[in-house]
């Protein structure tokens, strides 16, 4: 009898099971309708806001956050969907300009949505045949873009993090005995890097130990270019403190500017001085498809590694990074393999070389190589090329269109889609040299940007730099665009701030 009585106690178990399924399958394929409705469409429409803005106390209560003991309805997880969907920013949207990445490729989205239903991780083949294969020939192929016909390479979580990869392997270049004996058995290393580069080189320096007080800052020039008349005097300095340069990071695109750094010069003086070379061209690198404005990156095949970001202006999606290496010795895996002999079994059945996942310091890792293989299998080289160039030409467009307006002033005329401008109001226009008004034009930006967030127009950045005073900075990536956003994008701006 008690046999019996479990026998029909888990055999309801398992009905609730099958329903649980055919409950979840109802829920994705309704949550999905949300997401192309609310998202895709909506937020890729012009006449729809951005953004609908809620302070955070009032967002809060709308989102109804709390996890509870027991679980919802369909109906109200359906409305958390619909929730979450309308009061996030649209990042798809043709008039959001905040970040370095913007708009949406569907082919990328496809692979980014395939990658999440296959939930797999890209640390050996048995358990990502395809994504290791596919890992593999996407990474050569943008290595053949910069101009190596062999070497190395992962992709990782983010720029940041590919260039700590880059800082970490160069020091065990430098410093092999670091992996095993640590710190202690090195001496006092000197990281060199602009003054405009990204914040992640001192947080790579922080994070393995050399120190922030030893990463040197290199001047830039006004258009943000590190200046190499002061990358070796840096060098001198730190060799008279007893530090050993080790590491320089030049940058291809640099954040607010855009601006890249003058590769031939700085790989000079790299191998005069037997540094490892880094380019951090998360930003700039996607130039390399464009016959036109190739020239930007010149000296960047000098390097020893490149961070490359296509998430960013090729847009294939959060995140997909890639450190890529000229080493043909196995660096990466020498510098960070642990050989776990749970998931790199020498003697399995295959090539094991195949098992990337010890090049990596992640166990379980994303596979983000999908979204890119298939955008780039659907538009080709010359798509990509195109949307490069589209992405300049805008950029020119506006300003040339900014230079006919009084309300508008360059921060510097840039090479790259950073277009850097402080909008000046009518009542600031020829008080150039009034006492306070540097400390009147810092004020224009945060009021201008917070009522373009409550009105849901559009958003773009701001940001002090050096001793600029707070200024826009606008970036011009999705294929979207056209040039009448460009002028509503001018004339929005006057309209939000007219009366300042």
């Amino acid at each position: 009898m008690n046999s019996s009585k479990a026998y029909l106690n888990g055999h309801a178990k398992l009905e609730e099971s099958d329903m649980y399924e055919s409950d979840g399958k109802l829920f994705l394929t309704e949550a999905f309708k949300v997401i192309m409705e609310e998202i895709l469409n909506k937020g890729t429409d012009l006449k729809e806001k951005v953004c609908e803005w809620k302070d955070p106390d009032q967002l809060r209560a709308l989102l109804d956050l709390e996890l509870r003991e027991n679980g919802e309805s369909h109906k109200q997880l359906m409305q958390r969907v619909r929730d979450v969907a309308r009061y996030s920013v649209k990042t798809c949207h043709p008039l959001f300009f905040n970040q370095l990445f913007a708009g949406v490729d569907y082919h990328a989205l496809t692979g980014r949505l395939l990658t999440e239903t296959l939930n797999t991780s890209q640390y050996t083949y048995e358990v990502a045949p395809v994504f290791v294969l596919m890992e593999e020939e996407v990474l050569c192929k943008l290595r053949s873009l910069i101009g190596w016909s062999e070497g190395d390479g992962i992709f990782c979580p983010g720029g940041s993090i590919s260039n700590m990869y880059a800082m970490n392997v160069a020091r065990y270049w430098a410093f092999p005995q670091v992996k095993t004996k640590g710190l202690w058995a090195t001496p006092r290393m000197a990281v060199f890097t602009s003054r405009q580069s990204h914040y992640s080189m001192k947080k790579a320096a922080a994070f393995l130990g050399i120190g922030t007080e030893n990463v040197f800052i290199v001047q830039a020039d006004e258009s943000g270019s590190m200046i190499p008349e002061d990358l070796e005097a840096k060098i001198v300095q730190a060799k008279s403190q007893d530090a050993v340069p080790f590491f320089v990071n030049a940058t291809a695109g640099t954040t607010v500017q855009g601006a890249f750094d003058p590769l031939n010069r700085i790989a000079d003086i790299s191998e005069r001085n037997g540094m490892w070379m880094h380019v951090d061209a998360a930003w700039g690198g996607s130039v390399l498809f464009s016959k036109k404005h190739r020239h930007l990156v010149a000296g960047l095949e000098r390097a020893n590694s490149v961070t490359w970001n296509p998430h960013k202006m090729l847009l294939a999606g959060l995140q997909c990074s890639a450190i890529l290496c000229r080493d043909t010795t196995d660096l990466l895996m020498h510098c960070h393999s642990a050989k776990a002999t749970y998931l790199f079994q020498q003697d399995k059945f295959y090539d094991t070389s195949l098992d990337t996942g010890d090049k990596s310091i992640q166990c379980g890792r994303k596979v983000d190589c999908l979204k890119l293989w298939l955008m780039w299998k659907a538009i080709g080289t010359h798509g990509l090329s195109e949307r490069v160039d589209k992405a300049f030409a805008l950029a020119r467009y506006l300003v040339e269109e900014m230079e006919k307006r009084d309300n508008f002033q360059l921060v510097c005329k840039g090479h790259f889609v950073n277009v850097c401008f402080w909008f000046i109001p009518p009542s600031l226009r020829g008080k150039e040299n009034s006492v306070d008004y540097q400390e009147k034009l810092s004020k224009v930006a945060p009021v201008i940007k917070e009522r373009m967030m409550k009105h849901g127009t559009m958003m773009v950045g701001y940001q002090p730099m050096d001793e600029h005073v707070n200024f826009f900075r606008m970036v011009v990536v999705s294929p979207q665009l056209t040039t009448k956003d460009m002028d509503f994008f001018l004339d929005e701006m006057e309209k939000l701030g007219k009366d300042l």
